[in-house]
């Protein structure tokens, strides 16, 4: 389940206050930490990020201060995307680097009645807290000032202090997501034409204290305003057809990857993870008959810790139609390896070469269950080594499949697996050394690209 704190006002303002009373207004601050932040922008108390906000036709515009060029325009405070990533500046507004921040101006071009205002950050350290005051104005005051100049009080010139805000928490960074809500008891924060942000850096110590904002809503509708997120998705637990095998699937994290996974990933899970068992046999052995799927945001593709899959939800909503399904297979392959097993009971177990760690799942997955695709052919012919792991090495298995032992990959895996491995095995069962093999592999290749 996402872990979200939530801050309240209390006796006295301190740095991670996030309820602050200006009359009526009221300040509610939700945070996911790093290892909880998703893509969604999903929240206890703040509603997700809008894309038919009032602010999605208003007009931005910098008031004061600079713009960040690694950053986007303002357009990526009201356009309804959001980043998919913890660091991923070209989808956040920031200001220049070094500065103490600077003021934004929304225009709606007529006075509208606000009921909330929503702001949101993501950023794993400094850049990810929100330091800001918010004005407002209808515009007709008769010292009303539409740009005050940077130090000049907004205040004096026909603008109404609406709220502040500070989520930088008492100790640590505050790297995560944020998400603010500030709104009124009574119903409405006012009428207003104009809605001015002062934001501060939310450090001095060195130049990338400006915070990643990740957009910035402003509702008219109490209801829309005000409705929760819907419910985390709980982990579901599949079984393959003949009852053996059990997977869990968490999409807490990733859930609009849910309806892909249900009908796209699960079948072909399902379906392949018997088979890959029965691929890899070795005496003695038994293959988990429980392991997970859980997708989140990381780093990478996907990780396999002993029977724990995880998957990078970014990097799997940019491949649903190229690679996504295969890069699952290749890891449902390493949770029937278990070569670790061999170190964990055998003191003098053989050093496990990455090559064939990652080469085996890669020739399973591109020669077994989408050869069609061709992908282990796809790499640089004139550096490829045999030992070079996964695609590459992947080729080379099927090279020595194909012309020497149909079984290679078969005793290759039961001496990994049971901690016996060394390249001797090749000459062993191909007449061959492995070295020698390579190059044989290697000549092949440079003959087809001639």
């Amino acid at each position: 389940m996402m872990r979200s704190r939530i801050w309240a006002i209390g006796a006295s303002l301190v740095l991670q206050t996030a309820l602050v009373s200006l009359g009526e207004v009221k300040v509610v601050v939700d945070h996911n930490d790093n290892d909880q932040a998703t893509s969604d922008f999903k929240f206890k108390n703040v509603p997700s990020p809008s894309k038919t906000d009032a602010a999605a036709k208003a007009k931005f515009s910098i008031i004061n201060g600079e713009r960040d060029d690694n950053g986007g325009g303002l357009d990526k405070l009201h356009d309804g995307a959001v980043p998919t990533e913890a660091d991923q500046p070209g989808e956040n507004f920031f200001f220049n680097a070094g500065t103490p921040g600077g003021r934004i101006g929304i225009d709606f071009g007529t006075a509208i009645e606000i009921k909330q205002i929503n702001t949101y950050s993501w950023h794993p350290a400094t850049r990810g807290p929100q330091v800001y005051k918010v004005y407002g104005s209808d515009g007709q005051a008769n010292d009303f000032k539409d740009k005050p100049a940077s130090g000049t009080d907004p205040a004096t010139c026909g603008w109404k202090l609406i709220a502040s805000v500070d989520t930088r928490p008492k100790q640590g960074n505050g790297g995560g997501q944020y998400g603010v809500g500030i709104s009124d008891s009574a119903g409405a924060i006012g009428k207003y034409r104009y809605l001015l942000f002062d934001m501060s850096r939310t450090e001095d110590a060195d130049d990338f204290g400006n915070t990643f904002y990740s957009e910035i809503d402003v509702n008219t509708d109490q209801a829309a305003a005000a409705q929760p997120p819907p419910p985390p998705i709980p982990p579901e637990v599949f079984h393959t057809p003949d009852g053996k095998y059990q997977v869990t699937l968490d999409m807490s994290r990733a859930p609009d990857l849910k309806d892909w996974a249900d009908k796209e990933l699960m079948p072909v899970v399902l379906e392949w993870y018997p088979k890959l068992v029965d691929m890899l046999p070795s005496e003695g052995y038994a293959a988990p008959e429980k392991f997970s799927i859980t997708f989140r945001n990381g780093r990478g593709v996907a990780a396999t810790g002993g029977t724990r899959i995880t998957c990078d939800a970014p990097w799997f909503k940019r491949n649903l139609k190229g690679e996504a399904r295969g890069a699952v297979v290749h890891e449902m392959v390493h949770v029937v390896q278990q070569y670790g097993r061999a170190r964990r009971t055998n003191p003098n177990a053989k050093p496990t070469p990455g090559w064939l760690v990652e080469g085996i799942p890669d020739y399973l997955r591109w020669y077994k269950y989408e050869p069609e695709l061709h992908g282990a052919d796809r790499f640089n012919k004139a550096t490829a080594r045999y030992d070079g792991a996964y695609r590459v090495s992947a080729n080379f298995l099927n090279y020595v499949v194909e012309k020497y032992d149909k079984d290679i990959i078969v005793k290759v895996n039961a001496a990994l697996r049971e901690g016996k491995y060394t390249d001797d095995l090749w000459k062993q069962y191909t007449g061959k050394t492995v070295q020698e093999l390579g190059a044989e592999w290697k000549a092949g290749l440079q003959r087809k690209a001639a």
